[in-house]
């Protein structure tokens, strides 16, 4: 981290989160960020669900959810980038405050509740982007719809063109009842809508399916058995948990979802189930309390093709994408690895 973006990072934890946030993204746009370009080395060099990456860290959904930074994005070192969520009709999310730094636990809750300008607004975005790196975009379902099955195709039919991949979000706490939509027959017949609009897609896309870190063992074992039969491309596990164990912070008490260093033991052995149930059928992201390249390394063992990383910026700047794709190339030289994916999923078992 640079001496400037330590100061900025101080700067910004003096004032409310969410309004931090906002310029952060600002400053991004306005080049005062962190865009040391494409981070990458044969060693580094991967492919997730068809799709090539010049290395396997990425930024998770939830940072960029209006897609007005993408080509900064492109520039800061990430292998791939995924925006959103994005619902058919703009929506505000639920009141504020709706976002709480846990600063002594390394962590964040938020409860934004799928806030977004909505496709029609996201779409040409998407479709001006300049940079050429891999895009995914985060689907999800306005609050007060009658077919949340329907708005997850309806976004991935109007934006899908403008799209390297699209993940259906059904493992969001924020939005009422969306976790339902993780119960075997209803996660059926709307990853089935959602398959049907990519096949008509011009050009088809991988679909990803993100899950929650709370799931039961049977659940877990459901949820990947369905994701397999409808021809999902690969998880990304997990989103945030409800869980509250060990924090330290005031807030604590918040309601949300928890994400950042808390997430990190929970959301790995996930992965590692998910692996051991799976094995190479299907690739997986490992997502949750990634903080260093030692994190990324432990979830890429655990079973993860690839990782994502969002809560740590907050404590550790932009410039943490780059520090991870590089500590991370020489963790696969130091045990003789010519290729990161010879790695993956070496250490499941620790996590069983």
């Amino acid at each position: 981290m640079t001496p400037l973006e330590r100061l900025g990072l101080g700067l910004l934890h003096r004032i409310d989160p969410e309004t931090a946030h906002g310029l952060a993204i600002r400053a991004l746009r306005a080049g005062l960020a962190p865009q040391p370009g494409n981070v990458a080395s044969p060693r580094l060099r991967t492919t997730l669900a068809s799709l090539s990456l010049p290395n396997p860290v990425g930024l998770a959904a939830g940072f960029d959810k209006n897609a007005t930074a993408l080509d900064p994005l492109a520039r800061a070192g990430f292998g791939f980038v995924e925006v959103g969520a994005v619902t058919p009709r703009p929506q505000p999310g639920n009141p504020r405050p709706r976002l709480f730094r846990l600063t002594e636990d390394r962590a964040a809750i938020n409860r934004f509740g799928f806030n977004n300008d909505g496709m029609e607004a996201v779409a040409p975005r998407l479709a001006a982007r300049k940079g050429t790196g891999i895009l995914g975009l985060n689907l999800g379902a306005n609050k007060d719809s009658p077919d949340r099955s329907e708005d997850y195709a309806r976004v991935l039919a109007h934006c899908g063109p403008m799209i390297d991949f699209a993940t259906v979000n059904v493992s969001s706490p924020n939005t009422e009842k969306l976790r339902d939509l993780q119960g075997a027959a209803a996660l059926r017949d709307l990853l089935t809508r959602v398959i049907e609009t990519r096949n008509w897609l011009k050009r088809p896309i991988p679909v990803f399916l993100k899950i929650a870190p709370d799931l039961t063992d049977a659940e877990l074992a459901d949820l990947a058995t369905v994701a397999m039969d409808t021809g999902v491309d690969a998880i990304i596990a997990t989103n945030t948990t409800l869980s509250r164990d060990g924090l330290a912070s005031r807030h604590r008490i918040e309601t949300g979802g928890l994400s950042g260093a808390p997430l990190f033991e929970r959301s790995t052995r996930v992965l590692a189930r998910l692996y051991d149930l799976i094995g190479g059928d299907m690739p997986l992201v490992g997502v949750g309390g990634i903080g260093s390249a030692e994190d990324a390394y432990a979830k890429i063992r655990a079973g993860a093709t690839a990782v994502q990383l969002y809560t740590a910026m907050i404590f550790k700047g932009l410039s943490l994408a780059g520090d991870i794709v590089r500590g991370l190339d020489a963790l696969v030289e130091r045990d003789g690895y010519s290729n990161v994916s010879e790695a993956v999923g070496t250490g499941y078992k620790d996590w069983l």
